[in-house]
């Protein structure tokens, strides 16, 4: 009996500190430090409104748009509350006809030569909103028949809006699909 009393307090302590104080100064300390971020990091167009946030994918299909990489969450693209992918290997038939439709879907499109697996595969989370410089290169001929603007344009977006790897050598180069289009949109007024 006289190990409970001292194991009650150290729960009781513990739940304090590790639930309560802990959680408290860490969430007050990205606040401080990184507002954006520890915000959601939200994207905001000109009038203010916020319409997006910067870490998770959006769905866009309009051909005048760059197309994110797949999303693999249940019941709509994109959906928060449902992250993860498939868990369909890479030899599961269901998931080797997904990729086929998404590559059929793209040629259907004009794209020729290697689809960068980004554009027909979806990411661990499914909510990933970059792809690869070479993802939204590929799809610059598309975007330029569909707005009327320049390849070159274009790509002189793409290169403006690449994100180099984190610290230097961590991930890889990547875009914001989101902040691409808004740019695509900025471009075209």
């Amino acid at each position: 009996m006289k190990d409970i009393k001292p194991a009650i307090l150290l729960f009781i302590i513990f739940t304090i500190i590790c639930g309560g104080i802990y959680p408290a100064v860490v969430t007050g300390l990205a606040n401080v430090l990184f507002p954006n971020q520890a915000n959601g990091s939200f994207i905001t167009d000109r009038r203010g409104k916020e319409i997006g946030s910067a870490l998770i994918g959006q769905p866009f299909s309009a051909p005048k748009y760059f197309w994110p990489r797949p999303s693999a969450t249940s019941d709509f693209g994109y959906n928060t509350m449902d992250s993860g992918g498939s868990n369909a290997g890479p030899t599961n038939p269901v998931y080797l006809q997904t990729v086929s439709d998404r590559v059929k879907a793209l040629r259907d499109t004009g794209v020729s030569g290697k689809v960068p697996a980004d554009l027909v595969q979806a990411s661990a989370s499914g909510l990933d909103p970059h792809i690869t410089p070479e993802s939204a290169l590929l799809q610059v001929p598309r975007i330029a028949t569909a707005r009327g603007i320049s390849e070159e344009r274009l790509r002189k977006a793409i290169n403006d809006g690449i994100e180099e790897r984190q610290l230097g050598f961590m991930g890889a180069p990547r875009v914001n699909v989101l902040v691409l289009n808004l740019e695509l949109d900025r471009l075209s007024q």
